[in-house]
């Protein structure tokens, strides 16, 4: 049997999570350096950086590539210089005319700006002439450092007190008559490209403040709105909603403000508008605790009248026939019957006044029906016709308030509206109940009713129809009026 047996290794410190909270804290420090500038200044910022690098960029690539081209034209230039020295010059040589020689090379280092020295050596080593003039000949130019060979002719740099020259080694007739040395300044060059990198310098900070100063007109253009806007959305947010955000121009923000000032009208007509509900609301409530009461009113003065008058008088009855006999009695007796009668049926008609009983017991259809009768015996010059279709009983409230709107619309009918026909359909189509009470009377204007907030009824009906989340709406000309109410079941 072979035990294996596992060891745990100790947990290495977790060096990942430290990283992670360092990361997420440089991150953290980023965004609230970057947040915590105005946009103004932060497009200034972006501006005079790009601006910066960009022109230090192409300066550096400039200063380097026209570098490398003038070093390559002094190279080219040195040594086509050398050559035709070794070429022009051995022929003094040859005839041991050392001045002519030396008139040649100071010639050519005279017209040629980076030529620093020139000189020739003869195969033994000895200098037969230079143009280093009272200044000496310096020795270690006799015993050069190795250079690059190409064409025949020796390319070395030499560099001294921050001076560097390049030094072109050509032999004379190959070497015969020794060679000639001519030495090429890179000071001149250096010069001018210094001169351009200092233009080219000037040039950026010319552009950077340029940018600084576009950037600080296009940040008042951009900022300038906003800031605008800011101040426009503090006044409507205390509640001044007659103010309105400049509009500068036709852009992206322009297009802001119009929005903005779109929205701030809209709030300001629905704040309008339900100052105007609220009010007429409160107009509706006063009429309808006045309607009320004199409904109130009207119902004791009856009981008292009516209901009152025939019990008392029922009592006086009761009272005198326990004095008669007889036929008197009897005739007394029908008297009562009569008078209790009459009385009951007032009872009855006030009853269905206040709460009709069909509506509870058989459903708002029966209740239209009995109240179309009722309505055909009070108004004998109108006829109503009555059309319900329901697929169920409706909830009780829903059924009240439909009969409430339907029996408010024929009352303002016959009373307002001097109409011949009156009709009522309710009609029950799938998620939905359409009730439309519509009458041949003169009509009246709508609108003009709804601005002046006159008519109690129409008021009345559209609260409760708003009450069962429906819709409501009235047409109406001279060829009559037409109510339409639609609640989602």
């Amino acid at each position: 049997m072979t035990e294996v047996v596992t060891t745990e290794s100790p947990e290495a410190p977790d060096d990942s999570r430290d990283i992670v909270v360092r990361f997420g804290d440089m991150i953290g420090g980023a965004k609230r350096v970057a947040t915590g500038f105005s946009v103004r200044t932060k497009i200034l910022g972006i501006v005079v950086s790009l601006t910066v690098v960009l022109g230090l960029g192409v300066t550096l690539q400039v200063r380097s590539a026209m570098t490398s081209v003038l070093l390559t034209e002094l190279e080219n230039r040195g040594a086509s210089v050398a050559s035709d020295l070794a070429a022009r010059s051995s022929d003094p040589i040859l005839l041991n005319d050392a001045f002519s020689v030396y008139e040649l090379l100071s010639d050519t280092v005279k017209n040629h700006p980076d030529a620093e020295y020139a000189f020739v050596v003869d195969p033994s080593g000895a200098v037969l002439a230079h143009t280093f003039g009272d200044e000496g000949f310096p020795v270690e130019l006799l015993d050069p450092p190795d250079g690059t060979i190409e064409a025949g002719t020796v390319h070395r740099r030499l560099s001294a007190d921050s001076i560097v020259v390049h030094d072109f080694e050509i032999p004379i007739l190959g070497g015969a008559l020794g060679v000639v040395r001519l030495g090429m300044s890179e000071d001149r060059l250096a010069g001018v490209v210094d001169r351009i990198t200092t233009q080219m310098l000037v040039t950026t900070l010319f552009v950077a403040l340029v940018g600084v100063a576009a950037a600080s007109f296009l940040t008042w253009a951009l900022t300038r709105p906003i800031l605008d806007l800011v101040e426009t959305t503090r006044r409507v947010g205390e509640g001044d909603l007659t103010v309105r955000a400049p509009h500068w121009a036709n852009d992206e923000i322009g297009s802001l403000s119009l929005a903005f000032n779109q929205m701030v009208g809209d709030l300001a007509e629905s704040q309008s508008t339900i100052a105007e509900t609220e009010a007429a609301r409160t107009r509706l409530l006063e009429k309808l605790i006045t309607a009320q009461e004199e409904e109130r009113k009207r119902i004791a003065r009856e009981l008292h009248d009516t209901v009152g008058q025939s019990l008392s008088s029922i009592m006086v009855g009761i009272a005198v026939m326990g004095r008669l006999s007889g036929e008197e009695a009897e005739a007394k007796g029908r008297e009562l019957r009569s008078l209790v009668g009459e009385t009951v049926t007032q009872v009855r008609e006030m009853s269905r006044e206040l709460r009709p009983s069909a509506l509870d017991d058989l459903g708002l259809g029966a209740a239209l029906e009995r109240y179309a009768e009722d309505f055909a015996s009070r108004y004998p010059g109108i006829t109503t016709d009555v059309h319900v279709e329901l697929s169920q009983r409706l909830p009780p409230s829903m059924e009240t308030a439909l009969y409430r709107i339907i029996q408010e619309a024929m009352t303002n009918a016959a009373r307002h509206a001097s109409p011949k026909t009156v009709s009522i359909l309710v009609v029950q189509r799938g998620g939905s109940l359409r009730a439309i009470i519509e009458d041949d009377g003169s009509g009246f204007d709508p609108e003009a009713v709804r601005r002046n907030q006159t008519s109690v009824g129409i008021h009345a009906m559209q609260e409760r129809t708003e009450l069962l989340g429906g819709r409501f709406n009235v047409e109406s000309g001279p060829d009559g009026t037409t109510v339409y109410v639609e609640v989602t079941l």
